[in-house]
C-alpha cells in the first residue's frame, strides 16, 4: 500500500511506550497495534487528531505518500 504510517516514528522520537499511546488516545492496544504496523485500512479524523495532540505533531508527520515502485 502506497500510504505508509509513521506512528512508530513519532512514538520513537517522544520515547512513548504503546501502552502510554494507547491510554491518550483511548484506542485498545490491539487497534493501535494494527495502525502502527502499517495493517489498518482506514483511521478516522478523530483518532488522526488524538494522535497528533498526544505525540504533539502534524498528520504528515504520521502518514506518508510512497508511489508503488518508487
Amino acid at each position: 500500500m502506497p500510504i505508509i504510517v509513521n506512528v512508530d516514528v513519532m512514538m520513537a522520537k517522544r520515547k512513548m511506550s504503546l501502552t502510554e499511546l494507547a491510554e491518550k488516545v483511548d484506542l485498545t492496544l490491539a487497534n493501535l497495534s494494527i495502525l502502527k504496523t502499517g495493517k489498518a485500512k482506514a483511521v478516522r479524523f478523530s483518532t488522526l487528531e488524538a494522535l497528533c495532540k498526544a505525540l504533539d505533531c502534524q498528520p504528515g508527520d504520521l502518514l506518508e505518500y510512497k508511489a508503488d515502485g518508487k
